[in-house]
């Protein structure tokens, strides 16, 4: 889709952003931390087949972090306790699992800092000069940290999290929950608003909650997939939106 054809998302009563692989690269941050993870774990288990980039993509991504460790591992037919979020990181549950990620993902943070995307940085300093309402809906727990790292968190004055999502029983994307809470938390209909989202559950996630536009940005989850899933539009880059038309 050309700048000419793109939306105008201005037009739209708010604007709704994922965070990791939409508006920072914590994507790549995340998904080298779950196969640092998975690859450790899987060998030491003697679990087959072998992690893949496609695991993260179908199990992983944009889901809060305990419900994908139990949807891979039920991929491969293992199931452990659920365990609790207070679990050290080296315990055998759901828990643990996803806290032992979580450790990495963190270190990985704290020690190479994070930047936005300059296109998607761009669109958001458009919007909010536009007296666009923006917001951030994000699966992670770490969104918060993530934001203020990027130096964007001032930018958003409504973020529904995995924080958030945990402290109100909120179901993980795909559902429509944490997409359907955030347009509330902004003030804003779904039905007149837009979600911009790269996870195949993210956009499934938008797309059930009924909204107006969803936009797929592709880093890897594939066009198709995202058109299959919900998103009206698909761009490689929210630069896009900025170009003259």
């Amino acid at each position: 889709m050309t700048a000419e054809t793109l939306p105008d998302l201005s037009a739209y009563d708010g604007v709704l952003f994922d965070l990791d692989g939409v508006l920072t690269p914590t994507a790549e941050v995340h998904m080298h931390a779950w196969q640092t993870m998975f690859t450790e774990l899987f060998a030491a288990w003697g679990i087959e087949p072998a992690y893949t980039d496609e695991d993260y993509f179908r199990y992983l991504d944009g889901k809060q972090r305990y419900d994908g460790v139990a949807s891979l591992l039920r991929s491969r037919d293992v199931e452990v306790p659920w365990g609790d979020p207070s679990d050290d990181p080296a315990a055998d549950t759901v828990c643990g699992i996803g806290n032992r990620k979580n450790a990495v993902f963190s270190r990985v943070l704290r020690t190479d800092g994070i930047a936005p995307y300059p296109g998607s940085l761009a669109l958001v300093d458009r919007l909010i000069a536009l007296g666009v309402p923006i917001g951030v809906v994000s699966s992670s727990k770490n969104a918060e940290e993530v934001l203020t790292v990027a130096g964007i968190r001032d930018r958003f004055p409504v973020v529904m999290d995995g924080v958030v999502a945990a402290r109100e029983g909120l179901r993980s994307k795909p559902e429509p929950d944490m997409f359907a809470v955030g347009a509330r938390m902004l003030g804003v209909d779904p039905a007149r608003s837009a979600a911009v989202e790269d996870a195949h559950s993210g956009v499934a996630s938008a797309s059930a909650a009924g909204f107006a536009l969803v936009v797929g940005v592709d880093r890897g989850a594939g066009a198709q997939a995202l058109l299959d899933l919900g998103a009206h539009v698909v761009v490689d880059d929210l630069g896009a939106f900025m170009e003259e038309k």
